[in-house]
């Protein structure tokens, strides 16, 4: 059950910020000024501005998946160093093609492994837990944050632009 959560929901989450920015260009556009102005907003001075919660988003579904599968190693990597939206919707879409290399098999004992970072000073929690309790709040923080920093900024977005399709049966 790990792989279509972290797969299915880490891609689209940042598809649905692909999508975002692309409005936000749009807005931008319409108001006649560039929309890299947006990256450096934020809502509130001791959070981080835009392109920093779409960075961190980037690098928590990338980092998560690569943790839960033990490829670590192979997760690709990112200085930073991205200025402009052409740049960082570039990173977004690395990092979604780079989801879409992992496996079901990849996930097979992802529950049971156990999940550590530097910062917590050699404490770990069980890939379940870290996905739960850590990997999904974490991301849906900051593509929230990202969200509400465009929405606060006057970009024409609503809770359908967040959540992105959804998969309705007649």
């Amino acid at each position: 059950m790990i792989y279509p959560i972290v797969i299915s929901q880490f891609s689209k989450m940042l598809g649905n910020l692909l999508t975002i920015l692309d409005k936000a260009a749009v807005h931008a556009e319409s108001k006649k000024f560039d929309v890299d102005v947006l990256l450096q907003a934020r809502l509130s001075p001791d959070q981080f501005n835009l392109m920093r919660q779409i960075q961190v988003a980037c690098d928590t579904a990338k980092l998560a998946a690569a943790r839960l599968a033990d490829k670590e190693q192979d997760a690709p990597k990112h200085e930073d160093s991205e200025t402009t939206l052409g740049e960082i919707k570039d990173r977004l879409q690395n990092v979604i093609d780079y989801l879409h290399t992992f496996k079901v098999v990849d996930f097979a004992s992802a529950a049971e492994r156990r999940i550590t970072q530097p910062r917590w000073k050699g404490k770990s929690l069980s890939g379940e837990e870290f996905l739960i309790q850590h990997a999904l709040p974490n991301l849906y923080f900051h593509v929230t944050t990202s969200y509400a920093i465009l929405r606060h900024n006057g970009v024409e977005i609503g809770k359908m632009d967040y959540l992105g399709a959804l998969p309705y049966k007649q």
